[in-house]
């Protein structure tokens, strides 16, 4: 596996947005006033990639993820965090009726519809027989990034489960700590950052992104590789604004990074 050191050119694609959009504290600082109705195709302006962690606490309709779909341009993906109901209450057991409809739903996205996350409960230790039967509901070519979070799941085992099925583990990181293994079992690669250190709280200092950076570059080096990168530290609009540092130092080192089409004018 190949070295980037800070500056260097790396093949890796990076996908950077936040972990939703709809926080009523972006209001002003980041929408400037807009109203809600907009959001989303403001977003869209900015960044060429949301996930839409709200989905964990209720799936919503087809024509739900339809109406998402009109509001971002050409190019824009949206990733979905997969319903508890299968990862939190059936504890991925049966997963082949809550896997059918969520890609039912998702399906309104049409040609936005980029991974899911299967974010699973810090209870559940390691299952990989399950994994491996929920993820091989999943058709291929579609791509899943799987957040376990009890320690047990750290083995060679599920890493294998993973690589079966070209499953990202989706890093994740608190406070400028990993909280997982930096495993990169796919050709691509999923982070997560729920809270840094520096000033204003909860934002990530340059040192942090960029210790990312290296890292993100490091496990994915190779042509076509490409890692999806979300702030879900959205108290104070800090994520929009270190999505936003962080695609200006990406593209400082020449790292690809995906812009927004122009949007379609509301109606």
């Amino acid at each position: 596996m190949g070295t980037a050191g800070r500056g260097q050119v790396t093949p890796v694609r990076l996908w950077v947005g936040t972990s939703g959009w709809q926080y009523k504290d972006w209001r002003d600082a980041f929408y400037e006033g807009r109203p809600q109705r907009l959001w989303l195709r403001s977003y869209a302006e900015r960044f060429a990639t949301v996930e839409v962690n709200n989905a964990f606490y209720r799936l919503p309709e087809r024509s739900t993820f339809g109406k998402w779909r009109d509001e971002v341009p050409d190019g824009f993906v949206v990733t979905v965090k997969v319903s508890r109901y299968l990862t939190h209450i059936k504890r991925l057991r049966d997963p082949a009726e809550p896997v059918a409809r969520l890609l039912d739903r998702a399906a309104g996205l049409g040609d936005r519809q980029g991974p899911f996350l299967l974010q699973l409960p810090p209870t559940l230790k390691a299952a990989p027989d399950l994994l491996d039967a929920c993820l091989a509901e999943f058709p291929p070519g579609v791509r899943v990034a799987v957040e376990p979070r009890h320690d047990s799941w750290w083995t060679d085992e599920v890493r294998a489960v993973l690589a079966a099925h070209d499953a990202a583990l989706s890093w994740a990181d608190r406070k400028s700590r990993s909280l997982s293994p930096l495993w990169a079992p796919a050709g691509w690669g999923y982070l997560r950052l729920h809270e840094g250190t520096a000033s204003p709280w909860p934002s990530y200092g340059r040192q942090a992104l960029d210790g990312w950076l290296d890292r993100l570059a490091e496990a994915f080096p190779g042509p076509g590789d490409e890692a999806y990168v979300y702030f879900n530290n959205d108290q104070g609009a800090a994520a929009v604004r270190d999505a936003a540092h962080l695609v200006a130092r990406a593209e400082a080192r020449g790292i690809d990074v995906p812009r927004p089409a122009p949007a379609a004018s509301p109606p």
